[in-house]
C-alpha cells in the first residue's frame, strides 16, 4: 500500500506522526467506452458552452450556479482565506461509547500507520483507547474538505473513518410512517422466532460478489474466444404476501431446513466426515444385492 497522507494525532500535548492509507478498496469490473465498430478509446473534450472553444485545464475554474442560473466564478485566491486547516493534523476532540455514533454518519475508512519515532507514543494510545471500550471523536482536514472522523482499534491498528456532518443526514419522510399500521401480536412472535431461527455469527467471508464473479467468466470467455453462456438466473422476489402469518411460518420452516440440511447460500459446504463417506460406500455397495434379491 502507500500512503496517501502524512500528518499527525494531535492527543492533548502528544503529537503522534503517523501516515494514512485506504483501508478499502471497491473491486469492480471496469469499463471503458469504445467504438463499437473497431474498439477505439472514446476521448472527451473540455468545451466552453458559450464559445464553443475547447479550454485547457489551465482556464478552468469553479463555478458555483445561483437559483437564477448566474455563474459566481472563483478563483484559487477566493480558497486561500477560508479557515480550512492545512497543519495535517488529526485533532482529538473528545471520546465517546462507540455505540452512541451512528453508523450512517461513516463515510470511508482509512488505516494510520505510525511515521518515524510515533511507533511508542502510537502504541500507548491505541492500548489506552482499545482498554476503554471508545472511540476518539476527531477533526481532519483531507482532500480540500474539513471532516469529523472517529478513530478506533482493528487488528492493532487505528482506523480512522471520516463522518458527515449532521446536515448532510437525510430525514425520511414517508407516508407510511403517518399511517397507523396494526401488527398482531402473533405475527410479532413468528417474526421473532424467524429472526431467532436464522441467527449466526457474521462470516464476511462466506459471501461473495456472484454478479462480478459471473461478469469475469463472461470477460475470460470472450477472451478465449469460447460460447458465452449466461449465467443461472435467481428467483425473482414476489410481491407483499396476502397472508403475512402464512409465508413467515413457511420461512421459519424453510429456515430450520436449510440450517439442518445443508449450509446457506453463499457459505462453502462443510467437508463431509469420515463416517458419511463410509456410510455412503456401504450403501453403494449393497444397493445392487438388494436389487438382486428383490429381481429373484
Amino acid at each position: 500500500m502507500r500512503s496517501i497522507w502524512k500528518g499527525a494525532i494531535s492527543f492533548g500535548l502528544v503529537t503522534i506522526p503517523v501516515k494514512l492509507f485506504s483501508a478499502t478498496e471497491q473491486k469492480d469490473v471496469t469499463f471503458h467506452q469504445v467504438h463499437r465498430e473497431d474498439g477505439g478509446r472514446i476521448r472527451y473534450k473540455r468545451v466552453c458552452t458559450v464559445d464553443g472553444e475547447e479550454v485547457p485545464y489551465s482556464d478552468i475554474a469553479k463555478g458555483y450556479e445561483l437559483a437564477t442560473g448566474e455563474i459566481v466564478v472563483l478563483t484559487d485566491e477566493d480558497f486561500e482565506d477560508l479557515p480550512l486547516s492545512t497543519s495535517r493534523r488529526i485533532d482529538v476532540l473528545q471520546f465517546a461509547p462507540a455505540d452512541q455514533i451512528d453508523p450512517i454518519y461513516f463515510a470511508k475508512s482509512y488505516y494510520l500507520e505510525p511515521d518515524g519515532q510515533g511507533a511508542k507514543p502510537y502504541v500507548l494510545l491505541r492500548d489506552a483507547l482499545e482498554s476503554s471500550g471508545q472511540v476518539a471523536v476527531v477533526k481532519v482536514a483531507l482532500r480540500q474538505r474539513e471532516s469529523l472522523a472517529t478513530l478506533r482499534v482493528r487488528d492493532g491498528v487505528f482506523v480512522l473513518e471520516t463522518m458527515l456532518w449532521p446536515d448532510e443526514i437525510r430525514t425520511p419522510d414517508f407516508e407510511f410512517l403517518e399511517e397507523d399500521i396494526e401488527v398482531r401480536p402473533q405475527e410479532l412472535k413468528m417474526a421473532e422466532s424467524l429472526i431467532t431461527t436464522m441467527e449466526a455469527d457474521f462470516d464476511p467471508a462466506a459471501y461473495h460478489d456472484a454478479y462480478r464473479e459471473a461478469l469475469q467468466q463472461v470477460i475470460e470467455a470472450k477472451v478465449a474466444g469460447k460460447e458465452v453462456v449466461a449465467p443461472p438466473e435467481t428467483e425473482e422476489e414476489g410481491g407483499p404476501a396476502v397472508d403475512l402469518m402464512a409465508a413467515l411460518r413457511a420461512s421459519v420452516e424453510a429456515a430450520k431446513r436449510e440450517r439442518e440440511g445443508g449450509p446457506a447460500k453463499g457459505r462453502k459446504p462443510a467437508r463431509t466426515s469420515k463416517t458419511a463417506k463410509e456410510a455412503a460406500e456401504k450403501e453403494e455397495k449393497a444397493a445392487p444385492k438388494r436389487k438382486a434379491r428383490k429381481s429373484a
